[in-house]
């Protein structure tokens, strides 16, 4: 019989660590010889979702892609380490739903810690009015209500960070065999 996939679903700001932590927390689980894939948001949106905008719609799209994605990966054994804004509540619960074996880590930064992070330079962009639909400018965050791990980065170390998650993990029966 095959290992139970999972898909860890890290939801924040841009800027807040999404992306670092689900690259720390894929290092760790590959080192115990484990399934795992990482599906950063801005790829997929340049490989599978090119065409769609930020509009509210188009945003809640894309997040249904990535879970459709995720969903087929986690089915089939695999952890999924997926990092994405998602802005919206009502589409992440959406994707719980659909994909049942799933753990929501709100990577919780302040917005002034966000922007001081942007080595982009989304936010001033976006304060000067260059990009509209910015999330945590002028686009609404919906923050996770009872995500199953909350990551302080601008308080807790990437290694502290990392740590929780595989706690969570653990905790969950998805690593049973190496707790």
């Amino acid at each position: 019989m095959g290992r139970r996939g999972v898909t860890v679903w890290f939801t924040g700001l841009s800027g807040a660590g999404k992306t670092t932590l689900s690259c720390g927390v894929a290092q760790q689980l590959q080192a115990l010889g484990l399934a795992v894939e990482v599906l950063d948001a801005d790829l997929v949106r340049q490989h599978l979702s090119k065409e769609l905008g930020f509009s509210r719609a188009d945003r809640d799209e894309n997040v249904r892609r990535i879970g459709f994605v995720a969903e087929m990966l986690t089915r089939h054994g695999v952890i999924v380490l997926v990092s994405a804004i998602s802005p919206y509540r009502a589409t992440r619960q959406e994707v719980r739903r659909q994909i049942g074996n799933f753990i929501e880590v709100f990577v919780d930064a302040p917005l002034e810690v966000c922007e001081r992070r942007d080595v982009k330079g989304l936010y001033r962009k976006a304060r000067a009015g260059l990009i509209q639909h910015f999330t945590g400018i002028d686009d609404p965050y919906e923050p996770p209500e009872c995500p199953e791990v909350v990551c302080k980065t601008a308080e807790q170390s990437i290694s502290e960070c990392i740590e929780l998650v595989m706690q969570s993990l653990r905790i969950h029966g998805y690593l049973q065999q190496f707790s």
